[in-house]
């Protein structure tokens, strides 16, 4: 019966990886046929037309500025570029002075290593000098000389470039994708602190606590999408179009990011005032419906910074910016049935949040603040 069942759980694990590698290449199609047709182009232009000898530098060069990564391809390809030259002439001035073998090589890389993070944090940076004077100390130069590298590397990289320019995808795409994941999760921590505060269970605060910890991670994934969709979206003629509803989601996420540090520091105070029974009942109930209510609106503005037709989109933050007006006037200590000051407390930190999310619907930091009821 176990190795039956074991069996059973093999072929239920290999069935669900298999899928989700046809769906992972499905998705990655396009961009394979891009950096296909780079690389080899880019190989071809530097053995066919400048004449140099098996440059597989374009090639490679090319496939790492394209990439799969979120790192802005402008940035990628100064990385390969100068990482390949300076690291040539720090390897060729090493090797005139030490000669070749295995332990200089050891020297001239850690030297090299040592070096491109003193220049730069950029990982391809560091690779790409470390490798290059590696090379040269270990390889005879290239025809032509060692800095042919170089030019290959820099050719591979103008590649990269044109393809960008000229077969972009929509920068819109993954900034979308981010937004309603993180969107997601700051609902789902508002949805635990309700149920917390429902069942009177502190640990579950605690946890909402950690989720909204962990969505940190989320907010650096989708800066680093903007940027580079930012990027694509300014080299790009036929998608610069975009780039005032790219300025208006980094906008947003600003707020958004503002809003998930807020949540944390509202769950923190939930815990304390769920151990310390500060909330009647009524008070609880009331609290924990504008939470729940809190998060249906925040679904509702992921519906609408994720969507790509303009109407819809505006009709969707119209509608999340009316609930959560309706929800800010509800917050008030009084009108919420609280009386003890712990819980008064856990009414005035959720009132920044609901400030930062107002102004992620784009409304202004001033009218957001305006519609909190007075204290």
């Amino acid at each position: 019966m176990a190795a039956a069942a074991g069996l059973s759980a093999s072929r239920r694990f290999l069935r669900g990886r298999i899928r989700t590698g046809l769906i992972r290449s499905r998705n990655s199609l396009l961009p394979a046929v891009q950096m296909t047709a780079c690389a080899v182009g880019a190989y071809a232009f530097a053995e066919y037309v400048l004449g140099h000898s098996g440059p597989l530098f374009a090639a490679t060069s090319s496939l790492i500025a394209l990439g799969f990564s979120r790192d802005p391809r402008l940035r990628r390809v100064m990385e390969v570029g100068l990482g390949c030259t300076i690291g040539i002439a720090v390897g060729d001035l090493l090797l005139h002075w030490l000669g070749s073998g295995i332990w200089q090589a050891a020297v001239v890389l850690l030297f090299s290593i040592l070096l491109a993070r003193f220049l730069d944090s950029g990982n391809i940076f560091t690779t790409q000098l470390g490798l290059q004077s590696l090379l040269v100390v270990l390889l005879p130069a290239p025809d032509g000389g060692p800095f042919t590298r170089s030019i290959d590397a820099i050719i591979g990289g103008v590649f990269a470039l044109l393809v960008t320019i000229l077969v972009p995808k929509d920068p819109r795409r993954e900034p979308r994708k981010d937004v309603r994941k993180l969107l997601h999760e700051l609902a789902e921590v508002l949805r635990e602190c309700a149920t917390a505060l429902t069942n009177s269970d502190s640990t579950q605060a605690w946890h909402a606590l950690i989720r909204g910890r962990n969505c940190q991670p989320l907010v650096d994934a989708m800066r680093h999408s903007l940027r580079a969709s930012g990027e694509v979206a300014t080299l790009a003629p036929a998608q610069r179009r975009h780039r005032d509803e790219l300025e208006r989601l980094t906008q947003s996420l600003d707020s958004i990011d503002l809003a998930l540090r807020n949540s944390r520091v509202f769950a923190r105070r939930l815990t304390s005032a769920i151990n310390h029974a500060a909330l009647s009942d009524e008070a609880t109930e009331n609290i924990a419906e504008v939470l729940q209510d809190t998060a249906a609106a925040i679904d509702e503005l992921s519906l609408g910074l994720a969507e790509t037709h303009d109407g819809v989109r505006r009709a969707h933050l119209r509608t999340a910016r009316l609930d959560l007006s309706e929800i800010a006037l509800r917050l008030h200590p009084r009108l919420l049935k609280v009386q003890r000051l712990e819980g008064e407390t856990v009414v005035m930190l959720f009132r920044p949040l609901m400030v930062d999310l107002l102004e992620a619907t784009g409304m202004d930091a001033r009218e957001a603040r305006d519609v909190l009821p007075g204290l």
